[in-house]
């Protein structure tokens, strides 16, 4: 006789239930690699701006987590060290101990992203073990994981173009690479947690207009994102220290100086702060409007207030940043509100494509 779930309502209550906690489960380990992730793309602008990155010039996935532990060890990596161009041009006679504080931020740095590794492959496993992961989600997870060793990898691509010969700094195209790829996990494993706690129902759209409009903030966030990767790659922050104008004009003189004319936009200092000057405007009002076609719909306040408040940090960390010349605690958190704001413009484009509330949730699991 075929078993009816109907028959047995408790049963059935119990059921939804335990797929409730195991999503809310899964949501939580999501949210907290996500988090970390967040840390990682924050102290990697800090490495950026005090010039840390360059320190270690051995890739050592397993035994690097180590760290020197007797002076002879020290001694190698300065001599290691003393040997790249940066040094010679930049942190020429800071001795031992200047080596050693640039040394313990790219350390901590790589030891934060082993942790993201390991924090996210053990619970996966566990989860996948204990069933409480969907079938449907673990080659995504899957996949996740490789391209986030594939991220350690491009990171040492991007440091080594630090070892050439009269470089100083890492490549810009190499550390855009890098951060787009971060940028690119984050995204994705902050959208799998909020499927994972209130499904999308793509079929269903209840907010077609506002989710287009979203899309497009999307896209304006990480455009002036890319262009803030490259900002940061050729140091353009230090240069241009007025704000609007640039040197007293609204274009800088010089923007079409290189030829052709596309490398001005990846290679050109003023044309390249001046782009991420524009973009970030452009993001500003089109965010704005998503903010009151947002407070006008059906979906919660909150959202509309912590997009407005998002973008309106950002903009104004933007701003002090570079009024300021770029200090390293404010450049920082200026990075770290861009994830911010990718996040919120993130969570509003989930709700507005049909994931729902969790009111929603708990109606239709009735």
């Amino acid at each position: 006789m075929p078993f009816d779930v109907h028959e047995f309502p408790d049963i059935s209550r119990m059921d939804r239930a335990a797929t409730r906690r195991s999503r809310r489960l899964v949501a939580i380990w999501l949210f907290t690699v996500a988090g970390m992730i967040l840390v990682m793309i924050a102290l990697g602008g800090a490495t950026r701006l005090t010039g840390s990155g360059l320190s270690i010039m051995e890739w050592a996935p397993l035994m690097g987590a180590l760290p020197p532990s007797s002076d002879t060890e020290w001694n190698r990596l300065f001599a290691l060290y003393q040997k790249i161009p940066q040094y010679a041009l930049v942190n020429d006679g800071f001795g031992l101990d200047g080596f050693k504080h640039i040394f313990w931020l790219e350390w901590t740095h790589r030891l934060w992203g082993r942790l993201i590794g390991v924090v996210f492959l053990l619970p996966m496993l566990w989860l996948g073990a204990t069933g409480r992961i969907e079938r449907r989600l673990l080659p995504r997870l899957a996949l996740l994981f490789v391209l986030g060793g594939l991220q350690g990898a491009i990171g040492w691509f991007m440091v080594a173009s630090g070892f050439l010969p009269e470089a100083t700094a890492v490549s810009p195209y190499r550390l855009v690479i890098h951060l787009v790829l971060a940028l690119m996990l984050y995204a994705a494993i902050v959208w799998t947690g909020l499927s994972a706690l209130y499904p999308v129902r793509f079929g269903k759209l209840d907010y077609p207009a506002l989710r287009r409009l979203t899309g497009v903030c999307l896209g304006m966030v990480s455009l002036t994102i890319l262009a803030g990767g490259f900002t940061a790659g050729l140091h353009a922050g230090l240069t241009y220290n007025t704000f609007p104008l640039m040197d007293g004009r609204l274009v800088p003189d010089g923007y079409a100086s290189l030829t052709p004319f596309v490398r001005n936009l990846t290679e050109n200092v003023a044309a390249v702060q001046f782009d991420h000057r524009i973009l970030a405007t452009l993001t500003l009002i089109m965010v704005s409007v998503l903010v009151a076609l947002v407070w006008r719909s059906n979906l919660p306040k909150s959202l509309s207030i912590a997009l407005a408040a998002a973008v309106a940090c950002q903009y104004a960390l933007g701003i002090a940043t570079l009024l300021l010349v770029v200090p390293v605690s404010v450049a920082t958190l200026h990075q770290g509100g861009a994830v911010i704001l990718l996040t919120v413009v993130l969570i509003v484009m989930h709700h507005a494509s049909g994931g729902s509330s969790p009111r929603k949730t708990e109606a239709a699991s009735q």
